[in-house]
């Protein structure tokens, strides 16, 4: 199965790291928060990618371009201009990458790599700004047993703030984390099947707007319930809780 990973956004609200690079090439532990989401789903043998790019989004070619020489120990042989791979740590993953525009919409860029999509009878679809320890094996295993359409990932957003425990107007504690107030979310791991396409008109249709009104209106839309970890990378600050768990050895989303 492949996976299509939207990568084409500005990031403006994570403009402190975004001004000169896409946002999912921020880095968290060294490593562009992109291929942690791709070494996620790898983890669950899917190895195909689709990355659709936008701003900056050279950034993301020149990455890939010279992936294998990052992950290798290498000998260059200045006689002949010659390079001799001797331990290459760089996955067997396929990554296309598409030009799908800077100011195209989220289900216009969708619909830009329908054409690598032909003949897929179901896909995987994420945003390249968000971390958690979804089962996509599971997603996979439900979309397929229910037979429509679209499934996405709910999810409880986390709190932005720590909250008091309290009994009655006594103070008994701090929660750090609380669970987020309100009902599911989505959490922005999708599993599609390909006739969603057609549901997106062109470059200036978002995906979370008509395309997802209309299947859920249609009866086409299934949830599957993540409770589990989820944290997209808005802010600053969530890029710094993500470097945090990372560096301490904590990641949720670590699956390898």
């Amino acid at each position: 199965m492949k996976v299509v990973i939207l990568a084409g956004g500005l990031g403006s609200r994570l403009s402190e790291e975004t001004h000169l690079r896409p946002k999912p090439m921020v880095e968290i532990g060294g490593r562009p928060i992109l291929w942690h989401i791709m070494k996620l789903y790898h983890g669950h043998g899917v190895r195909d990618f689709i990355i659709c790019c936008g701003f900056r989004g050279y950034v993301i070619k020149e990455y890939f371009a010279n992936y294998a020489l990052h992950m290798s120990d290498l000998t260059f042989n200045m006689s002949d201009n010659t390079i001799h791979f001797h331990r290459q740590n760089a996955e067997d993953w396929r990554v296309t990458l598409v030009d799908t525009g800077e100011s195209t919409l989220t289900g216009g860029r969708l619909k830009r790599v329908a054409p690598y999509l032909e003949g897929e009878e179901s896909f995987c679809f994420t945003y390249g700004d968000g971390l958690a320890d979804v089962d996509i094996s599971a997603s996979i295993a439900f979309h397929k047993s229910h037979g429509r359409m679209a499934t996405v990932t709910a999810v409880r957003p986390p709190a932005r703030f720590g909250a008091l425990k309290l009994e009655g107007d006594k103070v008994q504690g701090f929660i750090e984390k609380p669970e987020g107030e309100g009902g599911f979310i989505n959490g922005g791991f999708f599993v599609l099947s390909n006739p969603v396409l057609e549901r997106i008109e062109g470059d200036g249709t978002s995906f979370e707007g008509a395309p997802l009104a209309c299947l859920a209106n249609e009866g086409e839309l299934r949830a599957f319930f993540h409770r589990g970890f989820w944290q997209p990378m808005d802010t600053l600050r969530d890029k710094n809780m993500l470097e945090a768990l990372w560096t301490e050895g904590n990641a949720p989303w670590k699956n390898w």
